[in-house]
């Protein structure tokens, strides 16, 4: 079969890395892809957002399954297009996607089917959300109700500050995403990833990951699309993950289903471990990036079949093996991200830092050029590991970084930090 993955990322270099090494893939084509994929599939000069141009592609080169990684041609409804064209696309619809493309829908449709989540008020202007946030208390989250590339989330710890964000929200900071914003509730706890195959109907659980957003060792400073991440997440046990299943996921589904929305896909749940239980952060409707990394490290299985099942409605048919060791990747973003940074800075000593058999390196923003990779985006790199624990997943990850030659990046140099700390106090 002739697949095509659509996207740019980590999470597409990650997907494509394991899509290759599957006996049923005959040509693996890439769009727009980025400076590492090329050694696996090959590159298609193809915008993405133009349907048509997709559909033609496929047309021409037989492809028989479209992979769409990132959201946002989710949101634009690539996979109802090719669903038209008879084409088969892994992916939700357009309506269904609103599950990340819009944070006001997802809120609602929890409190429809009472799926746990913080407290929230709907908002699409000014004046009756700060007349909402008056009645509140700090800190208080402040978030763009569309897609903002990881960057429409405000914890703010004064109502000061909240104001300020329904201001800079309004006032466009996040284009068309700020049309509309949502105020919710602070939840305390410890965050955790839960991801699962749907087919509208059935369920497939896949591993548990964490990931840590805070650009700053110690999850300090300002939000970022995600700067490492690890799994299995230890605070995920078998109990909590089938009460996940039962207050959450589930009820997502069947409503989605209810509401004539039917979810076909990858259900990414961003969840806080409360004391009241787990609870609702946000859904995404795509494999997370960099939480997809470490499942891609893990998973033992073909890929390919169970993708094909999950747009096929046939998800109960199939189950997925999985690595016991666990899996760590750190990300190299660009000096000044998630704010201001230089592109076209290159990078060396990829081959050699690639070497250990347990390590991959995933590329996200980089492209080559005339035999030189440089870097083009905020996040650049996922150097991934596997080990016999965390610590020793960490410890071949920061080993293999190490040796690349980067000036201008930069790295937490303690991702996994959770998940060692309780390896500590287990002994």
């Amino acid at each position: 079969m002739n697949v095509l993955i659509i996207g740019s990322g980590g999470r597409e270099h990650a997907l494509a890395w394991k899509l290759a090494n599957s006996a049923l893939v005959d040509n693996l084509y890439y769009a727009p892809g980025n400076g590492g994929m090329q050694q696996i599939a090959t590159c298609v000069s193809l915008n993405t957002d133009h349907h048509d141009d997709v559909v033609a592609f496929c047309r021409e080169q037989k492809v028989g399954f479209v992979i769409v990684g990132p959201e946002a041609p989710l949101v634009a409804g690539l996979v109802d297009r090719l669903d038209r064209e008879g084409i088969k696309a892994f992916g939700p619809s357009a309506k269904a996607a609103q599950l990340e493309g819009s944070k006001g829908f997802t809120k609602d449709l929890c409190a429809k089917y009472n799926i746990p989540t913080a407290a929230y008020g709907r908002f699409d202007n000014a004046a009756e959300a700060k007349a909402y946030l008056a009645q509140q208390s700090a800190p208080i989250v402040v978030k763009a109700d569309g897609l903002a590339a990881g960057k429409g989330v405000i914890i703010a710890q004064t109502l000061d500050e909240a104001a300020q964000a329904i201001d800079d929200i309004f006032g466009g900071q996040f284009g068309d995403a700020g049309a509309e914003l949502v105020i919710e509730e602070f939840l305390e706890g410890e965050e955790a990833s839960f991801f699962v195959l749907t087919d509208g109907k059935n369920i497939l659980p896949l591993a548990t990951a964490q990931d840590h957003k805070r650009v700053g060792d110690g999850d300090t400073g300002l939000n970022t699309g995600g700067m490492g991440a690890y799994s299995p997440a230890p605070v995920m046990t078998d109990a909590l993950c089938q009460q996940v299943i039962e207050t959450i996921i589930q009820p997502t589904v069947d409503g989605m289903a209810a509401e004539g929305s039917p979810f076909k896909g990858v259900l990414y749940a961003g969840l806080m471990i409360t004391s009241r239980g787990p609870e609702l952060i946000e859904y995404n409707v795509r494999f997370g990036d960099p939480e997809c990394q470490v499942l891609m490290m893990r998973m033992k299985s073909d890929l390919l079949p169970v993708l094909l099942a999950t747009a096929d409605g046939q998800l109960d048919s199939v189950d997925v093996r999985w690595d016991d060791r666990p899996a760590l990747t750190v990300v190299m973003a660009a000096n000044g991200y998630p704010g201001a940074y230089e592109k076209g800075t290159e990078i060396r000593n990829l081959g050699t830092a690639a070497k250990d058999d347990n390590v991959e390196i995933f590329h996200a923003g980089t492209k080559a050029d005339d035999n030189k990779i440089c870097a083009t985006g905020g996040r650049v790199l996922n150097i991934t590991a596997l080990g016999q624990t965390v610590s020793e997943a960490q410890k071949n990850a920061y080993n293999a970084l190490d040796l690349i030659d980067w000036p201008e990046g930069f790295c937490r140099r303690d991702i996994g930090w959770r998940a060692i700390q309780r390896e500590q106090e287990q002994g």
